[in-house]
């Protein structure tokens, strides 16, 4: 493929790995909404009555999902322990390695979905699991909305600052076309009350979720926009208790490997379009 015809670019992976980077030692401290989602993919792995011999964690500076908690983790993490500094799009690992393999808060950071979604495939065996967690729907809606009218007021302009997220469906369909069988894809919404914008600005950074859109404004944005978004932020959204909802969407994917006795999905084509067609036909509604 020439580099005329590759897909758009929607993030900046070495921004990505800096924000994780940074992130990493202070990262239990802003882990609000990471904590949760945790906890609800252990509940998850718990309702499935299934022992699973090697597993592999994608992750970053947190807490691991696997039912035996090692602390903190690195990138791609296995259960005995071990970590490697790896791209979630190219996993080092090869062909039916893994029984079980997990994803939290990590792969709505992914240019080629379709393409991960196929090496995670690869790398398990027969009848194993795949399950994860990452950001969807209308995510951060609110913080969208503020930036937005902020910056069109001061500069008559705005620049992209937060994440396009990918629709339920849109995911749904992408597990079938990468070839697993039994695709659920599952939304919980979760709604996480703050001080202020500032304080919600914190915790993104704290995380290591900060905007790492490829064409993001490189230039300091300046303390008068996020004033003055803050102050849109609460007058629209702000609840009689003087505290602000930021709302995560989280998609949670379940799948398996195809193996002996499965019923079999039917493939509506191949996994050739990137994450950012997806998202193209099915903008976050601002309304």
């Amino acid at each position: 493929m020439s580099a005329s015809n590759l897909p758009p670019l929607l993030f900046d992976r070495r921004q990505v790995r800096h924000q994780r980077q940074r992130a990493a030692e202070h990262f239990h401290e802003f882990a609000i909404l990471e904590r949760q989602i945790q906890q609800r993919m252990r509940d998850r792995l718990a309702g499935i009555k299934r022992t699973f011999g090697d597993c592999l964690e994608f992750g970053y500076a947190g807490f691991s999902a696997l039912p035996e908690d090692r602390g903190r983790t690195g990138l791609l993490r296995s259960r005995d322990g071990f970590t490697v500094v790896g791209d979630e799009e190219l996993p080092p690992f090869g062909a039916a390695t893994f029984d079980l393999v997990l994803s939290s808060l990590t792969l709505h950071w992914v240019n080629d979905l379709p393409g991960a979604l196929l090496q995670i495939k690869s790398i398990l065996r027969p009848d194993g699991l795949f399950l994860a967690a990452l950001l969807g729907g209308e995510s951060l809606h609110e913080l969208r909305r503020a930036l937005t009218e902020a910056e069109l007021e001061l500069r008559g302009g705005a620049a992209a600052r937060v994440s396009p997220f990918a629709d339920i469906r849109d995911l749904g369909d992408l597990l079938q076309r990468a070839g697993f069988a039994m695709p659920v894809a599952d939304l919980d919404r979760i709604t996480v009350r703050y001080k202020d914008l500032f304080e919600l600005l914190r915790d993104l950074k704290g995380s290591g979720n900060a905007n790492a859109l490829a064409g993001r404004e490189t230039r300091p944005p300046g303390r008068q926009l996020f004033s003055r978004a803050g102050e849109i932020y609460k007058r629209r959204f702000g609840g009689p208790d003087g505290l602000v909802p930021a709302t995560f969407d989280v998609v949670f994917l379940t799948a398996w490997a195809p193996g002996p006795g499965q019923p079999v999905a039917k493939r509506p084509g191949s996994a050739t379009h990137s994450l950012a067609e997806a998202l193209h036909a099915k903008p976050i509604n601002e309304d």
